[in-house]
């Protein structure tokens, strides 16, 4: 968020030493079937296996002397959920199960695992140490690209890579960035599986930066526990991953409009004009962000005030409620120091609520802001104190909230935390901030969906319906370019909402085309929220006026594509599969294609596919189209592309290459000012025809926007789309489904069927002939349809 400069802690991990022998001359001394789990005698200590499904398999060893720790702060899943088997023969234990086979190999002592009959991954010797640090390998084949390890910008395919394990912001990052906000200790294969060591302290992932085919994970403590994920597709891993982890529920609608920030907001009147132009404009707004003068006027010695200054701000009770009035919700930042300076620094020593020294004392330290505490959020009373002023603000008007500086921002290794030292629990610290918010809404507020943005976290954190994303990027070409692949790799590990602050962060650069082109970016990530600091407005409503209307377009367009959008979050909080998703998910194993190492295009939920232009002047841009058969249309003209090439196509500077599948449904509405006046109770339903697609299939999902497990309580609507080609006629199915506690909607679809060549001879929808207009220059097919609301509704075209 700052332009801060501070010596960072350095963790003593010692790096690039040889395994110690010890684990080399480990003994099998025997086991038993302890009710499903595989408990393994060693001569150094017990492995404890055990299948969590078919697909999902936890190892874990406990060194002699010591007890097995359960506690994990990743994990959700219950183990046991499958029925395993134990086999003895030839020399080897087997824990099968019907999808992962675990193999011990009793002399030379060794693990592997196969899934469905395919090799899939083994340890090479074990837990054993690196120089101070408990170390496991893992051996790779030579084709695996490996992804993982968190949040970061250091290429799409990892291997090769040596990456820390210790959240760090990174200051105007460009292109590149070893470390940043999550560092997340999972690996991904090439091969469909996936490796999640469940430890969240401090070490590294080496992704075969020796390459020497082996996968490193080195950690300075901890329990000894990873689990396996396989599938027999991307889509089963990223199931599994989810469900291990936990899946990410669905924030509020207005989350998925446009965002009003910066760094920032001095004043109530500034806000508010702000948002009134906006409104003047015409331009769609659903949320204004305040940076951290809501509660101070200077940038040093007022953090950990967190409440209003109302000298700034006179009447912020007032100005939230005209602004609910508008449409417009309000989020503020808070971070978890409290500086000696500000005005609750006696309140948050008096209660106990900050990470302490040795002695017991508040542990203070000096940072770019002042002389402060660190809130203690694994202490209970620190949580309940935290939570209370978020609920006094909340009670006042306040929307959402904005958890910067997270990583802890500054951590020294002195500070003492209720559950461990400073290294030990410094990665989860972001994950645990908001864990205490989630279950603070679960408990009050039961029935609303909070808004979380947070800067750092943890495997697990989507649960918590954290929002993430990618921090103080340069505001410069060089920082659009890493954000495809930040926001892939994190979607990719369960964090399916990262995103980028549009146009840039760090540094005062006008570039109205890169401004553009980000935007544009934009409407195809989860979040569409410019900011920057103030220097240089990152709202669209201060641009140029040619710049303005290009912004305008491209919010626009993301207000016209949230059926679309919404349906494919609501897909991600049941199934995993994130909304950003690399080619390579399409075509894992088409060697014709340069998929492994590809960001630069990518799909936007399950139809559309994205090339966002990221070098200046550029007027052509290489688009890698998935999946050898297939055809693309280009989402504006129509022109259709193959699949199964990278081809070179054109730009324009009013929008970036977009294509959509062929036989995709696309439902889409008109723009409005807020989300507040959106509906689905009118919308046009795009289908892109194409004589190779014989049935296909789509859906739209829908409900209120704010109450929380809508879809659990029935409190939801779902339309199914298919569509049947055969002898000359598309058949096109509209089927309602409405949960158990919703109403159902009188819907009606402006239905917009592609590349249709000629003419149809007829159009019957419902079983009577219908009106229908053809575009023989665009080759579009209109026809608006009666309302469907509980029957399924049926369009034949007879082509």
């Amino acid at each position: 968020m700052k332009p801060i400069r501070h010596a960072v802690l350095a963790l003593c991990l010692i790096a690039g030493l040889p395994a110690h022998a010890q684990n080399a001359d480990r003994a099998f001394l025997g086991y038993r079937n302890d009710n499903g789990t595989l408990d393994i005698a060693t001569s150094d200590g017990r492995y404890l296996i055990r299948p969590y499904d078919a697909n999902i398999v936890e190892t874990s060893f406990v060194p002699r002397g010591e007890s097995f720790d359960p506690a994990s702060h990743a994990v959700v899943l219950k183990p046991g959920q499958v029925i395993a088997t134990v086999q003895e023969a030839d020399g080897r234990i087997r824990l099968v199960t019907d999808g992962i086979t675990v193999t011990v190999e009793k002399s030379p002592f060794r693990i592997r695992y196969e899934y469905k009959g395919k090799p899939l991954v083994a340890e090479k010797h074990g837990y054993g140490h690196v120089g101070d640090l408990d170390s496991i390998e893992f051996a790779l084949e030579g084709d695996e690209a490996l992804y993982g390890a968190g949040s970061r910008a250091v290429g799409m395919n990892r291997r090769g890579q040596r990456l820390r394990l210790y959240n760090k912001a990174s200051y105007g990052f460009g292109n590149h960035a070893d470390q940043m906000g999550y560092g997340i200790p999972m690996a991904l294969s090439s091969h469909k599986y996936a490796l999640h060591f469940d430890n969240p302290q401090a070490g590294w992932l080496d992704f075969d930066s020796r390459k020497d085919g082996t996968l490193r994970y080195e950690v300075m403590g901890g329990r000894k526990t990873y689990q396996v994920i396989a599938g027999d597709d991307w889509a089963q891993v990223m199931d599994g991953t989810t469900r291990l982890t936990g899946r990410q529920p669905l924030p509020p609608r207005w989350a998925f409009g446009n965002f009003a920030s910066r760094f920032g907001y001095h004043t109530e009147s500034e806000t508010r004009a702000v948002v009134d132009k906006f409104i003047a404009d015409g331009i769609p707004l659903d949320a204004v962000v305040l940076d951290l003068y809501w509660f101070g006027k200077t940038v040093k010695g007022t953090m950990g005030n967190l409440a209003w200054d109302r000298d700034s701000f006179p009447h912020p009770e007032a100005m939230m409620a005209d602004f609910r009035k508008k449409g417009v919700n309000t989020v503020v930042i808070t971070e978890p120091f409290v500086l000696t300076t500000s005005k609750r620094w006696q309140e948050a020593v008096q209660q106990g609520v900050l990470a302490t020294d040795a002695a017991g004392k508040p542990f203070t330290f000096d940072f770019f802001f002042g002389n402060t505490g660190l809130v203690d959020v694994f202490k209970p009373q620190a949580r309940d104190w935290f939570w209370n002023i978020y609920k006094d603000l909340k009670a006042g008007g306040v929307a959402g909230w904005w958890g910067d500086l997270g990583e802890p921002e500054m951590h020294p290794s002195g500070a003492h935390h209720a559950t461990g030292t400073a290294d030990q629990v410094h990665n989860i610290y972001g994950h645990e901030w908001a864990h205490l918010i989630a279950d603070g809404y679960a408990r009050d507020y039961p029935q609303e969906r909070p808004f979380i943005l947070m800067r750092s976290g943890y495997s697990g954190s989507q649960r918590f319906g954290m929002i993430p994303w990618s921090g103080d990027v340069h505001r410069g070409w060089d920082g659009l370019q890493s954000q495809m692949e930040i926001a892939l790799q994190m979607g990719m590990q369960g964090q399916a909402y990262m995103h980028s602050d549009l146009g840039g962060f760090a540094s005062p650069v006008l570039d109205d085309e890169l401004y553009v082109r980000w935007l544009q970016y934009g409407v195809f990530q989860p979040i569409f929220r410019p900011h920057a600091q103030e220097e240089v407005p990152s709202e669209a409503v201060f641009r140029t006026p040619a710049v303005k209307a290009l912004a305008r377009d491209a919010i626009r367009l993301r207000y016209a594509m949230l059926p679309y959008n919404y349906t494919a979050a609501f897909d991600d909080s049941r199934t995993g599969m994130p909304m950003m998703r690399p080619v390579l998910f399409e075509d894992p194993d088409d060697d014709m294609l340069p998929t492994s190492g590809v960001a630069s295009t990518y799909l936007w939920g399950p139809d559309f596919l994205v090339a966002p232009v990221t070098e200046p002047g550029a007027a052509r841009k290489e688009v890698v189209f998935p999946r050898r058969g297939s055809v693309w249309f280009d989402f504006y003209t129509d022109e259709p592309h193959r699949g199964g090439i990278v081809e070179t196509v054109a730009t324009r500077p009013d929008r970036i290459p977009t294509f959509v599948r062929a036989g995709a449904f696309i439902p889409l509405a008109q723009p409005v000012q807020s989300t507040r006046d959106y509906s689905t109770a009118k919308l046009d339903l795009h289908y892109w025809h194409d004589a190779g697609v014989a049935r296909s299939e789509g859906h739209l999902y829908d409900d209120d926007g704010r109450t929380a497990h809508a879809y659990e309580s029935g409190r939801y609507e779902l339309v199914r789309f298919s569509s049947r080609l055969a002898d000359g006629r598309l058949d096109l199915t509209i089927a309602p489904e409405t949960g158990a506690a919703a109403a159902p909607t009188a819907r009606t679809f402006d239905l917009k069927v592609h590349n249709v060549g000629a003419r149809p001879r007829a159009v019957w929808a419902g079983g009577k002939p219908v009106a229908f207009r053809w575009d023989a220059k665009r080759r579009v097919l209109d026809v608006p349809l009666p309302a469907v609301r509980e029957a399924e509704l049926k369009v034949a075209v007879t082509l």
